[in-house]
């Protein structure tokens, strides 16, 4: 691992790790973030940018993904948590990064987005489509955990016994093993929050409108998309 202007500081990182399959094959794993983007006076600032690079097993493509700066929601939208590959084709599993990138994901319950790569790119699927023999999380989660700044000094890559072993530090419901039942896990604690021409806000701001009609006029005044319009569920469909 190499690091750059420090852990909590404007700076990267980069390290390897391996990624444990099914067939208890490994695919070797190259991931960097960097950090920057909103935070609070006196706080780290957040990761920023994230990315993932692997070649597909049986073939010599390499494949990237990537977790790149959004302005709604001031960092990276997601946070990787697993890799795994099913007849050549590679999925992913992630999750949302913190309550505006959940909101604007569409509160994911279970609290995952996942992805599967095409040949060209990566589309998002939804966890009826995501196979069901995948029940692990084969990536580092925590990448703010100390101890993988530590493990990467001493392997060139971290093995998957290792990768294993820091994700079990974690625990929270939906990090034990890919949740495919909805429940209370931490991200729904989230405050609903709306995406409007200003920024986000509270459910409050629509509950307060008097008719549906009304709760309408106000989504158009805040250019609230009709997907993301909360009236028709405050008030009913008129």
């Amino acid at each position: 691992m190499s690091a750059v202007a420090g852990l909590f500081g404007f700076g990267s990182t980069n390290w390897k790790e391996e990624a444990l399959q099914n067939d208890g094959s490994k695919i070797i794993v190259e991931r960097s973030f960097s950090r920057g983007g909103m935070h609070e006076m006196g706080q780290g600032a957040p990761i920023k940018e994230q990315d993932m690079t692997f070649t597909l097993p049986g073939s010599n493509k390499t494949v990237t993904w990537k977790s790149e700066y959004c302005e709604d929601v001031g960092r990276s939208n997601f946070n990787l948590l697993a890799l795994h590959v099913l007849n050549g084709a590679p999925y992913i599993v992630t999750e949302p990064n913190l309550c505006l990138s959940y909101n604007k994901w569409g509160r994911p319950n279970p609290p995952y987005v996942f992805f599967k790569y095409d040949g060209k790119d990566w589309q998002r699927i939804p966890l009826t489509e995501f196979p069901a023999e995948f029940t692990q999380f084969n990536l580092v989660n925590d990448v703010d955990d100390q101890s993988l700044f530590s493990e990467s000094d001493k392997h060139a890559v971290i093995p998957a016994a290792t990768v294993k072993e820091l994700n079990s530090q974690l625990t929270q419901a939906e990090y034990k093993t890919i949740a495919r039942i909805q429940g209370g896990y931490s991200n729904t604690a989230c405050p609903v929050m709306i995406r409007t021409k200003e920024g986000w806000e509270g459910l409050g701001f629509f509950k307060r409108q008097s008719t549906y009609e009304a709760c309408l006029k106000y989504c158009e005044w805040k250019e609230v998309s009709n997907q993301n319009c909360p009236c028709e569920i405050l008030f009913g469909k008129k």
